[in-house]
């Protein structure tokens, strides 16, 4: 996250993409208008981040404060395949969640449903989602194994 200061404002910024495209390391903290902002750039993108959005409502009302958005849609690819997100459980009523959005549960087939209904696929951040890392570090490293940055949403202000 770059700060800077205008007229006794700070203001957060999304870093600019390093060379091959990525964010730079890190865990890179934007609002939800910030994040519209820069990575909503095109008719389908706008569309991703809407079904991004649906699944984001029903985890903040189950009372989840983060989710963590990576994947090619937090590059400068034009067109990117979808979105891939985690979201933090710490607080999260998973009942609820459950009982309100049953899909968020749903891992068969590839995430087909997910994919359908949000336009991407999202795993709770603390899960393992290779033998030695779990869901948030793992979305840390690209393909290649360098470290890369991701975006964490603050629900709060939603």
């Amino acid at each position: 996250m770059t700060l800077f200061q205008r007229n006794d404002i700070v203001v957060l910024m999304i870093p600019e993409f390093t060379s091959n495209g990525n964010l730079p390391p890190g865990v890179h903290w934007a609002t939800w208008q910030e994040f519209v902002e820069r990575f909503g750039v095109s008719p389908y993108r706008q569309e991703l981040i809407q079904g991004l959005k649906v699944a984001v409502d029903s985890l903040k009302a189950a009372g989840c404060k983060t989710v963590y958005v990576n994947g090619s849609f937090v590059t400068s690819k034009e067109v990117p395949g979808d979105f891939d997100a985690c979201w933090d459980p710490e607080g999260v009523d998973i009942d609820l969640l459950y009982a309100i959005e049953p899909v968020l549960f749903s891992f068969e087939d590839r995430r087909a449903a997910q994919k359908e209904k949000f336009k991407g696929e999202l795993f709770p951040a603390s899960e393992m989602a290779s033998a030695d890392a779990i869901f948030l570090d793992f979305f840390q490293i690209d393909r290649e194994g360098h470290r890369k940055g991701i975006i964490a949403l603050d629900l709060g202000e939603l």
